[in-house]
C-alpha cells in the first residue's frame, strides 16, 4: 500500500497538469517517451549509447510528438462528432490511418534525420529508404491500437495512450533508422 500513494500522487499531478497545461504536458511526455525509446533501442541492440539519436527523438517529442497529435485528435472530434456522423469510429480510424499516418510518418522520418544533424539531401535519402517499410509496419502494428484509442480512450488521454504505445514504436523506428544507416556504411 505504501507504493500506491506516491503513484496516485504522480497520476493526480499528471492529470492536473494535463488539464491545466495540455500541450506542454503532452510535449514533455512525448519528449520523455521518445528519449526512453531511443535509449532502450540502443541498449537492446547492444550498442554504445549515441547521443545524437537520443537528442533527436527527445527534441522531436518535445516540439512535435505531443503538439501535432493534440491538435489532430481535436480535429478528428470536430470533423466526426459522435452525435452527428454515421459510423464515426470507422471514419475516424480511416481518416487517421489513410491521411494522418502517412503524413506524420514522412514528417517524423525527415525531421528526426535533420535533428540528428543530417543535411537535407541525406535526410531525404533516409526518408525514401525507410518510408514504405515504416508506413507498412505502422499500418500493420498500430491500427489496432488506434482503434482502441479512438473507441475507448477519452480524448484528453489519447496522446498519452499513443505515447505509451509509442515507446515501442520509437524503439522500432530507432532500430530501422540504425539498420538503414549501417547499410550505407
Amino acid at each position: 500500500m505504501a507504493l500506491s500513494k506516491p503513484i496516485m500522487n504522480l497520476l493526480s499531478s499528471y492529470l492536473q497538469n494535463l488539464y491545466l497545461h495540455p500541450i506542454k504536458t503532452k510535449a514533455i511526455t512525448s519528449c520523455v517517451v521518445g528519449t526512453a525509446g531511443s535509449i532502450a533501442s540502443q541498449l537492446v541492440a547492444g550498442e554504445h549509447i549515441r547521443l545524437d539519436p537520443i537528442l533527436a527523438f527527445g527534441l522531436y517529442g518535445l516540439l512535435f510528438g505531443g503538439t501535432i497529435p493534440h491538435y489532430f485528435y481535436e480535429l478528428v472530434e470536430r470533423i466526426f462528432p459522435e452525435e452527428v456522423v454515421a459510423f464515426p469510429l470507422v471514419k475516424k480510424v480511416l481518416f487517421e490511418r489513410l491521411l494522418y499516418a502517412p503524413l506524420i510518418q514522412a514528417f517524423s522520418l525527415y525531421t528526426l534525420a535533420r535533428f540528428e544533424g543530417k543535411n537535407h539531401k541525406a535526410a531525404l535519402k533516409q526518408l525514401f529508404a525507410l518510408y514504405l517499410p515504416v508506413l507498412e509496419a505502422n499500418w500493420k502494428w498500430l491500427t489496432l491500437f488506434q482503434v482502441i484509442n479512438l473507441a475507448l480512450v477519452p480524448p484528453m488521454l489519447r496522446v498519452l495512450f499513443m505515447n505509451l504505445v509509442g515507446f515501442g514504436w520509437a524503439m522500432f523506428l530507432a532500430t530501422k533508422r540504425r539498420q538503414q544507416s549501417q547499410k550505407k556504411n
